[in-house]
């Protein structure tokens, strides 16, 4: 079984207005599973809903104890995009847990999003790779410590 927790970001945004007025919506992950037909076990713990410009570090310190303290050895994360490498930094040295952290670029709510394709992403690296903290963006997996965001490009990469 694999266990998924949110913490927001733009992959569970609802956009209300042409003006970008938002919240961070419930976890769209069981309508994105259940319509593509994920029949993977997994246990589902929204954790907070914060974009991920407003992320503490005791925020960061909550999503390592709990993937610390979690029976599962395999472990989704769908965090914002703006952060989520300093998160994954921050759970680097977790022991025995292959981490896999995801997000989007766009709402999962928007008709067209990489959301989908990022999740199915994490879902297959969460299952097969070995153990650490992974980055699951951009169509790669990448290794905690060795990624950044290109904003000006709109895409993960691997740090030369």
């Amino acid at each position: 079984m694999i266990k998924i927790l949110t913490t927001g970001g733009t992959i569970d945004k609802i956009y209300f207005d042409a003006t970008s007025e938002y919240e961070i919506g419930d976890p769209t992950i069981p309508h994105i599973f259940n319509e593509v037909g994920v029949h993977a076990e997994y246990d589902l713990e929204p954790l907070m809903r914060k974009d991920s410009l407003e992320l503490t570090d005791a925020d960061r310190e909550s999503i390592r104890e709990r993937c610390e303290k979690s029976r599962f050895d395999q472990i989704l994360i769908t965090h914002g995009t703006d952060t989520m490498c300093e998160t994954a930094e921050h759970l680097m040295g977790v022991e025995g847990k292959t981490i896999v952290i995801t997000g989007a670029l766009s709402p999962a709510r928007f008709r067209v999003t990489d959301a989908v394709f990022n999740l199915g992403l994490a879902m297959g690296a969460v299952q097969s790779m070995p153990a650490g903290v992974y980055i699951a963006m951009s169509g790669e997996i990448f290794t905690a410590g060795n990624v950044r965001k290109n904003r000006k490009a709109g895409r993960f990469e691997k740090i030369s």
